[in-house]
């Protein structure tokens, strides 16, 4: 009797602990992630060679540290659609600086982030003291930013340039295991990852990001302070997409004005599938970085086994509409308590 009431017990801790992590929200991305590198390995064998993964490596970095600063933004219960001109924005602004000689690399970069940070500061503000909503709000700011470096540059290119600086080796410095070539920049991108997951979910900061995306108001009267975090969390957003734009612009030696056009959109869709709530509340980093791989896969994918890369933006509405679905009934499922 009593090495049954045993087995019965190691069960129902089994089935307790399959059931929680069937209801996370990571769960169904990490399915999804799983099958996709299968199909795409079994249709192109090139997909898994150490040159794919060095590609894959080289720019999934830059947008996912996007992302990281919009998944905490979105836990809040705001949104950022200025990331994308930011991202072009901040690498004209350093090279320009940098170009014209006004100074060195390391303080062009330092003006770059400075004005990503001013951006992000009046997107917060205009969204929390002015109580605009945050769509409105980083339109506008994107408009602004876009034609702002659109009118600096005359809608070209900058040149190329030979910069022999410290700082851009240490942003996306390279280097070799064999065949795999990896950049600097996917170290950041971990780090990056390591240090707003722990943010999130184990500290303070992390308890009043989700509670001013949960219930402002209630946040409010428990002391939280809804105001100076979220404008916090737009300035991270902002100059963590800075950081990204300039990490792009090293790496392919050029400075567009017109770089990362549609990103936001992109950027959220990877968040949105990684498991986020679009309301606020709930905000997963794991989650998320698995939904840029999916993403970033699915478009490097599609191209190797013959499919037009056209076609990427049915297979992105294809896997938020499904991810959607999916969340909402383990939503509905968790709140019902089965």
């Amino acid at each position: 009797m009593p090495q049954q009431l045993g087995t019965k017990r190691i069960q129902m801790r089994l089935t307790a602990l399959l059931q929680r992590l069937i209801s996370a929200p990571e769960f169904g991305p990490l399915i999804l992630l799983v099958v996709e590198i299968l199909v795409f390995t079994v249709r192109s064998p090139a997909f898994l060679s150490t040159s794919n993964i060095s590609n894959l490596m080289a720019f999934t970095p830059e947008l996912g540290m996007i992302t990281l600063g919009m998944t905490l933004l979105m836990t809040a219960g705001e949104f950022d659609l200025s990331v994308g001109s930011v991202f072009g924005f901040a690498p004209i602004m350093m090279w320009t600086f940098y170009n014209t000689h006004a100074g060195p690399l390391e303080v062009g970069f330092l003006f770059a982030m400075g004005i990503a940070a001013l951006i992000g500061f009046i997107n917060g503000w205009m969204v929390t003291r002015l109580r605009i909503p945050s769509f409105l709000v980083t339109l506008g700011m994107q408009f602004v930013v876009r034609g702002t470096a659109l009118y600096i540059t005359d809608g070209f290119p900058q040149h190329t340039w030979t910069a022999n600086s410290g700082l851009a080796n240490l942003i996306v410095g390279q280097f070799s295991f064999g065949a795999l070539r990896i950049y600097a920049s996917l170290l950041w991108f971990i780090v990056f990852a390591v240090i707003l997951g722990y943010v999130l979910t184990h500290s303070k900061a992390g308890n009043w990001i989700q509670a001013a995306g949960g219930n402002e108001y209630a946040a409010r009267a428990r002391g939280v302070r809804v105001t100076r975090t979220k404008i916090l969390l737009f300035i991270l957003t902002a100059v963590i997409s800075a950081y990204a734009g300039v990490t792009s612009s090293i790496r392919v030696s050029a400075a567009n004005p017109n770089s990362g056009t549609g990103y936001e959109l992109e950027v959220i869709a990877m968040v949105v599938i990684g498991g986020t709530a679009l309301t606020g509340g709930r905000g997963t980093i794991i989650g998320t970085i698995i939904g840029v791989l999916i993403l970033r896969m699915m478009r490097n994918g599609i191209v190797l086994v013959g499919v037009p890369g056209l076609a990427y933006n049915i297979f992105i509405g294809a896997i938020i509409l499904g991810m959607m679905a999916l969340h909402s009934g383990l939503e509905r499922r968790h709140r019902a308590g089965t």
